[in-house]
């Protein structure tokens, strides 16, 4: 599948126009996008190892000008080992219903999800239900989706796509009012426990982005390792300095 996907990836497109960096002001972004159908199991984990992330139905790389600081991390199942603050969220929410299925819109997700990008999000997005099929409910993967109910009632949804090597985290949205309960933390943690469930060695959280607030705290997860050019993956037992 190595070997597949770097043919992709020398085959593919150019990268797209330039755009406002959504991560890091002041810069420039450029996606290579891809769109692959039929897909063969096993691919998508090897373009995630050539640093592509899906995003709908689309597979892309962020390819800008003088920038690489997205960098896929992943995080080596057998050996995590959750901090205290890990361990207290777990203790915190305890007392969740947690569901795992395969993914489906409903009106109810469509609510919370209105109400997390409100509090959430700078308006980019406008949670319509188009906009919530093609970015969470719209898959060429296998993808399942973990829904956390607080006594009957949804609390939070978390995507993610099943490789046969690896999970990966696509998306996590969760009830605004309930932020002390740091449920997008709680999703990486199930996801953990269910990668370990299923004999996985990974999990993959996405893009780590030195120096963005919003995306720098994959790093809190440990041990971890960090995609680097010309290097492949580097481990992390601590917060890394790169």
């Amino acid at each position: 599948m190595r070997r597949l996907a770097e043919a992709i990836e020398r085959a593919g497109p150019r990268p797209g126009p330039p755009f406002a960096c959504p991560y890091l002001a002041g810069r420039e972004a450029r996606h290579l996008a891809l769109r692959l159908e039929p897909l063969q199991p096993g691919l998508y984990h090897a373009l995630m190892d050539l640093n592509f992330r899906r995003l709908g139905e689309v597979f892309y790389r962020p390819q800008c000008d003088g920038c690489d600081e997205c960098r896929m991390i992943r995080l080596p199942v057998a050996e995590f080992r959750p901090n205290r603050a890990q361990r207290r969220c777990s203790r915190r929410n305890a007392d969740l219903d947690v569901r795992i299925d395969v993914p489906r819109m409903s009106d109810e997700k469509q609510d919370l999800y209105r109400r997390y990008l409100r509090a959430r999000h700078d308006g980019q997005m406008d949670g319509s239900p188009a906009e919530l099929h093609g970015f969470l409910y719209s898959s060429p993967v296998d993808t399942l989706e973990v829904s956390y109910f607080r006594e009957g009632e949804l609390v939070a949804v978390g995507i993610a796509d099943a490789e046969p090597g690896a999970l990966s985290a696509v998306y996590c949205y969760f009830d605004p009012t309930l932020s002390s309960r740091s449920l997008g933390v709680f999703n990486v943690l199930t996801l953990l426990e269910q990668s370990r469930r299923r004999g996985l060695p990974y999990l993959y959280l996405g893009y780590y982005v030195r120096g963005c607030d919003t995306m720098d705290y994959k790093a809190n997860y440990r041990p971890c390792e960090i995609l680097e050019p010309g290097r492949g993956f580097v481990r992390h037992a601590a917060a890394p300095s790169i």
